[in-house]
């Protein structure tokens, strides 16, 4: 009887002392003596085209170069999907004017496309935040 308990004092020091070195290891951290978790953010790749998502087919494109929008004012129906198709020298955006416009949000590129589909009639004002001077408007019946 005493080799019996003799191994399962054993099995049972051995089994505690696994547990206890994993807890450790896992647990330290630097002199605190707290055990913390971090995250480390991988940083997003900065690109310069952009292609759209899953949109329906285009209905108008405005062409975005040589530091304008082309045409710079539109009419769409609600519904319908306008792609800003950017190829100039240097980058550009479009950015809503006003709370109507608050959707239209493009990434800074300088070639590559950007599409927006408009779902509620109205005026919407855009312009490029670089350059402030170009400026253009959809309007949707």
């Amino acid at each position: 009887m005493s080799m019996v308990r003799h191994r399962a004092a054993s099995a049972r020091f051995i089994a505690g002392s696994v547990v206890a070195a994993a807890l450790f290891s896992a647990g330290c951290s630097g002199d605190s003596g707290n055990a913390a978790t971090t995250t480390t953010r991988k940083p997003r790749p900065v690109t310069t085209t952009t292609t759209t998502q899953q949109h329906p087919p285009t209905n108008l494109t405005v062409e975005v170069g040589s530091m304008k929008y082309a045409p710079a004012d539109a009419t769409v129906k609600v519904g319908e999907t306008v792609t800003w198709k950017f190829s100039d020298k240097v980058p550009h955006n479009v950015q809503g004017i006003g709370d109507k416009a608050m959707g239209l949000n493009s990434p800074i590129i300088d070639k590559g496309e950007w599409s927006y589909t408009f779902t509620q009639p109205g005026t919407y004002r855009y312009m490029c935040t670089l350059h402030p001077e170009m400026r253009g408007s959809i309007t949707v019946k």
